[in-house]
C-alpha cells in the first residue's frame, strides 16, 4: 500500500454553483485549492482528477428516474420553473436546490472524486484521500436536498461495498444531521453512521434524534446520532465526539473509515448555531486520522461538507484536513501566507485571516469517563446517544 495521501481535485467542480447570493459559494472550494498550494501540501500528496460517476454509480444510490429529472433541469434549468413537479417529486428548482446548467455534470463530477477516493483507498494506491469538493451528504435516493444534489457521501461506501468491503464507518461532524447517508444505509447492517450535530428542534434537517439507530432486524444500532444543544462550544463538541465515536468504531472494527468535515459548527457560520472554533475542528480531524490508524488500517476517505463562512473558515479548516491527511500539518499558529490573502481580496474582496488558529489551540476537553453531569445539557445529549444505540451493539451505555 502507497503510504502517500491523495487529492481530488479538478477545477470543474466549482461549476457547482447555484446561483448569485446562494449560501453555497464555489468560491470557497477556489479558496480552499488556492490556500493548499500557498502552503505547498500540493506537493505533499498526489493530486488526482477522477472521472464523473457513470449512470451506473449514480445508481448504486440514486433512483434512476431522478438521475433522468437531474440531466433533464441540467439541460433546460428553465423546465424546473415552468414544471414544479420537479421541485414537488425530486427537491430540484427550489430555493435551496435551484436548477442550473451543467448541475448534472457538477454534481457527478464531484461525486466521481469521492467515489474515486473510495476506490484508491480500497486499492491500496493511496492509504488516505480526501475530496474537500465533497461530503453532500443531505441527497437522498429519489431527491436533492440541503444544497445537495447527488450523495457522493453515500456513493463512495456503496462503491466501498461493491469492491468486497464488508465494514464501512461513517463518522459525520458537519452542523447538519447526515441524514441522507443515514438514510441510504438504515437497512444494511455493513454500514455504521455516526453522525454529531446541532439538535433537530433547532436546524435543517429536524433528523438525528438519538432513537434514529438503523432498521429493525440486523441493522439496529447500525446508525448513530448525538444530537447537541445549539451553543455546544469546542470543550462540550469535542468531550461528545471522544464519548461516542472512539468505542465504536473500535467495536465495529471498520475496513475503512469515511469521514465528513463540513466547517459550519463554527461560531462564524451564519446557517447555524454551535459556537466551535477552527481548533476545534483541527483537533477532531487529528483524532479521525489516528482513528483510522487504530481501527481501519490506516484507510481513511475524508470528505468536506457544509461551511458557509467561506473566507474566513473554510479554506483554512480544510487546508489543516489536508494538511492531516498529507502527514505535513500545518501548525496552528502558522501564518497564512500573504499571496493567498492577496488571492481572497482579489475574489472576494474581503480582507483574509492572518494565522491558521482561533487562538484557542490547544483544546482541551474532560473525558467522558472523568464523570457525567446530568445537569449539562451535552452531557444529556451524549448519554441519550448512548442509551438509545450501544446496548443495540452490545456495549454499555
Amino acid at each position: 500500500m502507497s503510504g502517500r495521501a491523495q487529492l481530488m481535485w479538478d477545477e470543474a467542480v466549482t461549476g457547482y454553483d447555484f446561483g448569485p447570493g446562494h449560501p453555497m459559494d464555489p468560491v470557497r472550494l477556489a479558496l480552499t485549492r488556492g490556500l493548499i498550494g500557498a502552503f505547498g501540501l500540493d506537493r505533499e500528496l498526489d493530486v488526482v482528477a477522477a472521472q464523473r460517476a457513470g449512470d451506473s454509480t449514480l445508481r448504486l444510490v440514486h433512483r434512476e428516474d431522478y438521475v433522468e429529472a437531474v440531466k433533464a433541469v441540467s439541460a433546460d434549468p428553465r423546465a424546473a420553473a415552468v414544471d414544479p413537479r420537479y421541485a414537488a417529486a425530486y427537491g430540484l428548482g427550489t430555493e435551496d436546490d435551484p436548477a442550473f446548467a451543467g448541475m448534472h455534470e457538477a454534481s457527478a463530477l464531484i461525486a466521481g472524486q469521492s467515489v474515486g477516493a473510495a476506490e484508491a483507498v480500497w486499492a491500496g494506491d493511496a492509504l488516505h484521500a480526501v475530496n474537500f469538493a465533497g461530503g453532500l451528504h443531505h441527497a437522498m435516493p429519489g431527491a436533492a436536498s440541503g444544497f445537495c444534489v447527488y450523495n457522493d457521501a453515500a456513493l463512495a461506501i456503496a462503491r466501498l461495498l461493491e469492491l468486497g468491503a464488508e465494514r464501512v464507518a461513517y463518522v459525520d461532524v458537519d452542523v447538519h444531521h447526515g441524514d441522507g447517508v443515514q438514510a441510504a444505509f438504515w437497512e444494511d447492517p455493513r454500514v455504521l453512521t455516526i453522525s454529531l450535530h446541532e439538535h433537530p428542534r433547532t436546524l435543517f434537517p429536524q433528523t438525528g434524534w438519538p432513537e434514529e439507530t438503523g432498521a429493525a432486524g440486523a441493522a439496529e444500532g447500525s446508525a448513530v446520532n448525538v444530537a447537541l444543544p445549539a451553543g455546544t462550544g469546542d470543550a462540550g463538541w469535542l468531550r461528545a465526539f471522544h464519548a461516542v465515536v472512539p468505542e465504536l468504531l473500535a467495536d465495529f472494527r471498520p475496513d475503512v473509515l469515511v469521514t465528513q468535515h463540513g466547517a459550519d459548527t463554527h461560531f462564524e457560520d451564519p446557517l447555524a448555531h454551535l459556537a466551535v472554533s477552527l481548533d476545534a475542528q483541527r483537533a477532531v480531524q487529528v483524532a479521525c486520522h489516528e482513528l483510522a490508524h487504530e481501527h481501519a488500517g490506516g484507510r481513511w476517505v475524508a470528505l468536506g461538507g457544509g461551511g458557509y463562512a467561506v473566507v474566513d473558515v473554510v479554506p483554512r479548516s480544510w487546508t489543516h484536513l489536508v494538511g492531516i491527511a498529507a502527514g505535513a500539518p500545518v501548525e496552528p499558529g502558522a501564518g497564512v501566507p500573504e499571496a493567498w490573502r492577496a488571492e481572497v481580496f482579489a475574489r472576494a474582496r474581503q480582507l483574509a485571516p492572518l494565522r491558521m488558529t482561533d487562538g484557542r489551540w490547544p483544546v482541551s476537553f474532560q473525558d467522558w469517563e472523568a464523570g457525567y453531569d446530568p445537569a449539562d445539557r451535552v452531557d444529556q445529549a451524549v448519554l441519550a446517544a448512548r442509551r438509545a444505540a450501544f446496548p443495540l451493539r452490545g456495549l454499555l451505555a
